[in-house]
């Protein structure tokens, strides 16, 4: 296993993201599939409109797509597949186990679902400087039965965030400055994801996926939990289960280097992934489709798979490799 990209999640959105992806005919192609499928979801990423989780799950899919068929047409395809949070269903459209036209109503549909389901008093912080388990011990100081706390991302051994209820998160800060964090900041989101209290949401996505036909994966596809998934039943289960489970992103970039991975690509928004990649493994090479762009990023991507003597500049590559990331 040589090269890994990486899928961003809800969090990493910034106006323009839809307007800023690469000018690549892949881009504009699927930008155009993606408004037939979902009219407006290729267009609405201003400040008001990324203010809705629904739409910026929508946008993040649509964007990691665009990317990774832009990449494969210049013959520049991956060797596995993560993503984070939101980010793991442009990941499964990548291992081949959802369309996009599936990918997007289900995102669509989980962002529903999680919209309605606390429509106020919750959300998200980010603790940085605890390790995990002072960072437990904080949350279980300020949990109540009335105001839930939970451990929803560990991103690094320093760099959490905490799912829950708003009185929670409050005394959260305070408590895990005691404790030691260099910060605590509360996250753009509103609602309490990757934890419990989403769990009715996590059986209505199994039943939304319940009818998906199960395809063979064409690359691996790493979960959220940090394991290495082959069958498409396993990865499905991934996609509705990972909404009420901790998402371990610490352990994928781990696994995915103790696999060998020589390259990360993280595809556009951002460069968040790409940095807590870096920061784990110095000594491999990271990049990212926004700061990189296509033509260079896909060269490396073939150097590193051993293509680049057969197809100097991926355009013969593309023939072989468009099909897997058609979002047929």
């Amino acid at each position: 296993m040589s090269v890994a990209f990486l899928y961003p999640g809800q969090g990493t959105q910034r106006p323009g993201m839809l307007h800023d992806l690469p000018g690549h005919p892949a881009v504009t192609a699927t930008r155009a599939e993606a408004e037939r499928i979902l009219p407006g979801s290729s267009t609405r990423d201003t400040p008001e409109a990324l203010a809705s989780t629904v739409t910026t799950q929508v946008a993040l899919c649509v964007a990691g797509v665009a990317a990774t068929r832009a990449l494969a047409c210049e013959g520049a395809v991956p060797d596995a597949v993560a993503g984070h949070s939101a980010g793991a269903f442009p990941a499964a459209v990548a291992a081949g186990v959802l369309t996009f036209a599936e990918a997007l109503t289900a995102v669509r549909r989980r962002g529903e679902l999680m919209r309605d389901a606390y429509p106020r008093g919750y959300g998200m912080a980010a603790v940085l400087g605890l390790s995990v388990p002072r960072a437990r011990r904080v949350i279980e100081s300020v949990t109540t039965g009335d105001d839930p706390a939970y451990l929803a991302v560990v991103d690094t051994d320093e760099q959490l965030v905490v799912a829950g209820s708003d009185r929670a998160l409050e005394r959260l800060g305070a408590a895990a400055g005691r404790a030691g964090a260099r910060r605590v900041r509360r996250l753009d989101i509103a609602v309490p994801s990757h934890c419990p209290l989403l769990g009715h949401v996590a059986d209505a996505m199994a039943d939304h996926l319940a009818g998906i036909p199960r395809r063979p994966l064409r690359v691996p596809y790493l979960g959220g939990a940090g394991r290495l998934l082959r069958e498409p039943g396993a990865v499905l289960d991934d996609l509705a289960r990972g909404i009420a489970t901790t998402v371990r992103w610490r352990d994928v970039i781990a696994l995915l280097g103790e696999l060998g991975t020589t390259l990360f690509v993280q595809t556009p928004p951002g460069d968040v992934l790409a940095g807590i990649a870096r920061a784990a493994h110095p000594r491999t090479r990271v990049v990212t489709l926004a700061d990189t762009g296509v033509a260079d990023a896909a060269l490396l991507t073939r150097r590193d798979r051993g293509t680049e003597r057969t197809s100097p500049r991926g355009r013969d590559a593309a023939r072989g490799h468009r099909a897997p990331f058609a979002g047929t």
